[in-house]
């Protein structure tokens, strides 16, 4: 039996129930979700267009092996979200409604609705303090890819140098700042109208790729980090240390083989990380470190558009662009948080 939902059962939420452009996206009301045990019910009031959601919604064979084969296995799109816990369960110890918090849901997207639920233990902090839910999802939004890039994998450390190519992007702005605060070197790879911006992020050296070939470089990087896959292990290997370190965020064939073939041949490696399919737990510690570096001042974001829900299909195509400034923000009311 049908039966009518209230109106404060359901909410709006940004739709994909199949594959294709921007333009196939829904932007339409679903049931709102409730806090099971140990959960919170949160108000969400930004969230961010990534490449990964563009290619959950589009669809290419790479990425229906992990979204679904013939269609989306998750419709409500979007990661991460900010903005007011406005219920708990009985369980909940850490939150208390009202409070302002911040998160990425690592399971099943969701984060494109008015509301969204989150546990008390999973990938949630409170938001940082002085910033808006805008600033807040734009400032998580590359930095929780890059962090285990440039920290963990890398292992940069002062002295060593760094290019990182991309470096306007939501992941590659991150990156410039994460590899300062390590104490890198920090040579930057980026468009002519976004070198003052980059160069404002941090970066020694700023380099226009379509003025320059950064690749004609002669051992001259420790570590190269391509946060949007324009270049490969190949173009870039003389560029690198005799040690140095090829990174990539974007899976391919090529990339995988070069990956194991340099495991066991050559000093010079090449390696991606699928920083997305992290553990939960691993997520969380990495977010909770992130805010502390966001509220030590070693983090700022870097923002390239923001539109309401109902133009959430223009966020996708500013993201397809390939050319974007930092993040591709989407708003669900006015609210938005302090400034």
């Amino acid at each position: 039996m049908n039966t009518t939902l209230a109106s404060t059962d359901v909410m709006t939420a940004v739709v994909s129930r199949g594959y294709g452009p921007p333009e196939s996206l829904e932007i339409t009301q679903i049931p709102r979700p409730a806090p099971k045990a140990h959960e919170v019910l949160v108000r969400n009031h930004a969230s961010v267009v990534t490449h990964a959601v563009t290619e959950a919604r589009r669809g290419p064979l790479m990425a229906r092996l992990y979204f679904g084969l013939t269609k989306p296995k998750w419709p409500v799109l979007g990661t991460n979200f900010a903005g007011t816990v406005i219920a708990i369960s009985p369980s909940v110890t850490r939150f208390a409604v009202g409070d302002r918090v911040t998160g990425i849901n690592v399971s099943d997207f969701g984060a494109h609705a008015e509301y969204i639920v989150a546990t008390e233990d999973g990938v949630i902090v409170p938001t940082p303090a002085g910033f808006s839910d805008v600033e807040t999802v734009a400032v998580f939004d590359g930095s929780i890819t890059a962090l285990p890039f440039i920290r963990d994998r890398a292992r940069l450390s002062a002295g060593q140098s760094i290019l990182i190519n991309g470096a306007a992007g939501a992941v590659g702005s991150a990156a410039v700042q994460l590899a300062k605060h390590y104490g890198a070197n920090v040579t930057a790879v980026c468009s002519t109208g976004n070198m003052e911006a980059v160069r404002a992020l941090g970066a020694d050296h700023v380099i226009d790729y379509s003025a320059e070939d950064f690749t004609q470089a002669r051992d001259a990087y420790n570590v190269v980090f391509d946060s949007v896959g324009k270049s490969s292990f190949a173009r870039v290997r003389r560029s690198l240390t005799r040690d140095g370190l090829y990174l990539t965020t974007v899976p391919s064939v090529g990339i995988l083989a070069r990956m194991l073939w340099s495991a066991f041949f050559g000093q010079r490696k090449a390696a991606i990380l699928f920083t997305g399919l992290a553990k939960p737990a691993e997520m969380a510690r990495n977010f909770a470190y992130l805010r502390e570096l966001v509220e030590q001042g070693a983090l700022v974001p870097l923002i390239s558009s923001v539109h309401p829900i109902e133009q959430a299909a223009e966020s996708h195509r500013v993201v397809e662009t390939g050319h974007k400034r930092g993040s591709a923000v989407i708003t669900f009311d006015t609210v938005g948080g302090v400034s």
